[in-house]
């Protein structure tokens, strides 16, 4: 009698400690390559600028189209709040931004010694971790002559290439892995733009730069860097899997389009700068294509928050940033957080489909987590639920990705189903008014339906309290817990 399979059986058990033991000490088995995943983040983009959201919009985007085609796009996903840096939090480490100080960046890292992120997780599963781009989420400054901790390198990826923060925040120097690539040694006077406000245009601060550095040239060198990491890869992977996180500061102030952009849309120069982005991603996907990676690369692109548009730039181009949304950058109102958001992926979601389930950045950690079949940690992404579902269309159309949504910037807001609750009254950002005080009687907060009023026209805060109530109560649960993923 063939006794193999008891005896197999019976070593399972045995197996399964030897593999816990590995794991424990640090020699756990390589994990079985999954795909390469490339998140492309860019910086200040609006829900209608691509022409895949916006049929009317004055700003080619024949790439960002292209990856629509080829893949999915969300309709209702969020960045976790409506500036840089908060959102870029929720982006890496699965966590609402309102659960740390985000307003400590400067100084110090936001993201914690040992803390998970995307790109420990995928390292931690074998994969190449690479980033080029705009970090924002801080470092241990004590001198730019000296290491700067906590960045990137210090946080799961192997390799870094890019800028502090924005460029019009100073001082402005290149980074590579942990240090500055030149120090700041240099001054640089603030610039501003006739006939844009205070914020648009080539607008940038006065303060340190480096010897030689351009603000111009930052947008295709970082490309550069992107694609090289890329090609590099592809000469030398041995069937290793990359992860490239692509973080470019456009089309975020200042608005620098290259001459051979100049002229290219009908939207001044924010629609030329955003062109050229288009362009630099389109650089991105074609070096994919050229090495025989993108067959077997799950891209996503977004933006990390709304637009900086004014209805009087609406009025005077003829382009709406937002899509038909309300708001801009910074406001709790739905053109400040909801982005485009696009997903190829060869293979596994459907070429040109589009979906309605609302999904956050904060979701990207367990849906990597569910892509290399890792459980998360207990302590890991506690705000950060899987769409790997959503993707392959097998997400039961009864059952939501998430049963709620918290987005906070200057105010807070929390979603369920179609209804919206914002905990005041005004934008809480950059439209005025940003904050009103509520008169005798007057409701205290803002309630939408979404489905029926997705430009947030009609207030029924005073008309639902029952409404009101659930989502008060759901967003103190969220709020209490210290995490929303049970």
């Amino acid at each position: 009698m063939n006794t193999t399979p008891n005896l197999c059986r019976r070593a399972l058990p045995l197996l399964a400690l030897l593999s816990a033991a590995l794991i424990s000490l640090g020699h756990a088995a390589p994990a079985p390559a999954g795909p390469n995943i490339v998140t492309i983040l860019v910086d200040d983009l609006g829900y209608g600028d691509p022409g895949c959201y916006n049929p009317r919009s004055k700003i080619p985007t024949p790439n960002i189209d292209r990856l629509a085609r080829e893949g999915m796009r969300f309709t209702d996903a969020h960045a976790p709040a409506a500036l840089c840096h908060p959102s870029r939090y929720g982006f890496m480490t699965g966590t609402y931004p309102f659960r740390t100080n985000v307003s400590l960046w400067p100084k110090q890292p936001l993201i914690k010694d040992g803390q998970m992120t995307i790109a420990s997780l995928l390292r931690a599963q074998g994969y190449r971790t690479a980033m080029v781009g705009k970090w924002h989420l801080g470092f241990r400054e004590s001198g730019y002559d000296q290491p700067l901790p906590g960045g990137p390198v210090d946080r799961g990826f192997e390799t870094f290439f890019g800028f502090r923060a924005s460029t019009d925040i100073p001082p402005y120097f290149y980074l590579r892995g942990g240090r500055a690539e030149v120090p700041p040694t240099a001054t640089i006077a603030a610039n501003a733009s006739d006939g844009w406000s205070p914020i648009q245009g080539a607008f940038w601060r006065d303060g340190g730069i480096a010897p030689g550095l351009e603000l111009k040239d930052v947008l295709p060198r970082m490309t550069d860097e992107a694609v090289a990491v890329i090609r590099h890869h592809a000469k030398t992977a041995s069937g290793q899997p990359l992860f490239l996180h692509f973080a470019p500061t456009a089309p975020h102030t200042p608005w620098l389009p290259s001459p051979e952009f100049a002229g290219r849309s009908g939207a001044g120069m924010y629609g030329d700068f955003t062109v050229m982005t288009d362009a630099m991603i389109g650089r991105v996907l074609q070096a994919l294509d050229d090495t025989g990676l993108a067959a077997n690369t799950l891209v996503i692109f977004t933006s990390d928050n709304g637009p900086t548009w004014y209805p009087e730039d609406v009025k005077r181009l003829g382009h709406d940033s937002a899509g038909g949304l309300r708001g801009m950058k910074a406001d709790a109102w739905e053109a400040g957080h909801r982005m485009p958001f696009v997903v190829r992926w060869p293979g596994q979601v459907k070429p040109g489909s589009v979906t309605r389930e609302t999904v956050c950045f904060t979701d990207l950690l367990a849906t990597f987590a569910e892509v290399v079949g890792m459980p998360l940690p207990p302590d890991a992404g506690p705000d950060s639920f899987s769409f790997l579902a959503v993707l392959r269309g097998t997400q039961p159309t009864d059952r939501p990705v998430r049963e709620s949504l918290v987005i906070s910037t200057g105010l807070k807001s929390v979603r369920m189903g179609p209804w919206k609750l914002i905990t005041g009254l005004g934008s809480g950002g950059f439209s005025k008014p940003a904050r009103i005080q509520p008169g005798p009687g007057e409701p205290i907060g803002q309630l939408y339906h979404l489905d029926d009023d997705p430009g947030e026209t009609k207030n029924l805060y005073a008309e639902q309290p029952a409404i009101v109530t659930r989502l008060r109560t759901e967003l103190a649960r969220i709020e209490g817990n210290g995490r929303s993923r049970p």
